[in-house]
């Protein structure tokens, strides 16, 4: 946070290394130089960085990337669809190797694309939660396939007690599918079944888009769990978190002070 940290009175942040409130970013792509760029600008706030679905396989500066972020003292973890593809082709024992080789222990397991079995997803859990820090999705890519939302509630407690550490509530990199409609909106009967047995606090809610950003802080307070969120929207989402914008001010700072209608 800047000199001007001391001016107003803010709400409370957890500090890093955090267990909620934490900022999970999508990484499409970035140079080393963008990196160096993001975190002298929000460094601070940054806590998870997922390298998107594939494109740890076909970027040109995975090894510099990682170091990179390492010298920031920034977790790095690949795209489950990633682990997925080595679920398919029998790959996964290679995936786990080569993770460890680059010093990676986080490692994200979905099934929004590949037809996993649950029982299955839950044994690939517990298994890979002896070696890695998991972060499990729930919910499906597919804007049409529709869950309801007991099932919800089961699959992330089951995905708990298997040893996941946070499950990721989906929500796509575009916010246009599982816990959104197709139109951005949140499903927030969902999102209140879902809590009203599940601690928010263990769950990451995908949120790509500002205005799912500041339903989520307004429902849970600046120290929800966000992810896939832009790099170039990070000062942002930590803005809304400390009420330094409109959208979250009335909630998070103006509570007992008369505001502009």
């Amino acid at each position: 946070m800047s000199a001007m940290k001391d001016l107003l009175d803010l709400p409370a942040r957890t500090a890093k290394p955090r267990q909620e409130g934490l900022t999970h970013v999508l990484d499409r792509g970035l140079s080393v130089a963008d990196i160096d760029g993001l975190m002298e600008i929000a460094g601070d706030y940054i806590d998870i960085v997922k390298l998107g679905w594939g494109t740890a396989v076909a970027t040109g500066n995975l090894e510099a990337k990682l170091a990179r972020y390492k010298e920031h003292g920034v977790t790095v973890m690949f795209g489950g669809t990633l682990t997925e593809l080595a679920i398919a082709q029998n790959r996964l024992d290679r995936l786990v190797a080569q993770l460890k080789d680059l010093g990676l222990d986080h490692i994200e397991l979905s099934d929004g694309t590949l037809n996993i079995e649950f029982d299955r997803k839950l044994e690939l859990i517990s298994r890979l939660a002896e070696e890695f820090t998991v972060l499990s999705e729930v919910g499906s890519k597919d804007d049409t396939r529709i869950m309801a939302p007991y099932r919800w509630v089961e699959q992330m407690q089951a995905e708990l007690e298997a040893g996941a550490w946070k499950v990721i509530a989906e929500g796509r990199e575009a916010g246009t599918a599982g816990i959104f409609r197709p139109t951005g909106e949140v499903r927030e009967g969902l999102i209140g079944e879902i809590v009203h047995e599940i601690d928010s606090r263990r769950i990451m809610f995908d949120a790509p888009i500002k205005h799912q950003q500041v339903w989520f802080i307004q429902r849970f307070g600046p120290d929800v769990n966000l992810g896939n969120i832009a790099p170039a929207d990070v000062l942002s989402l930590e803005t809304l978190r400390l009420g330094l914008r409109s959208d979250t001010m009335p909630e998070l700072l103006l509570r007992d002070i008369p505001t502009a209608t």
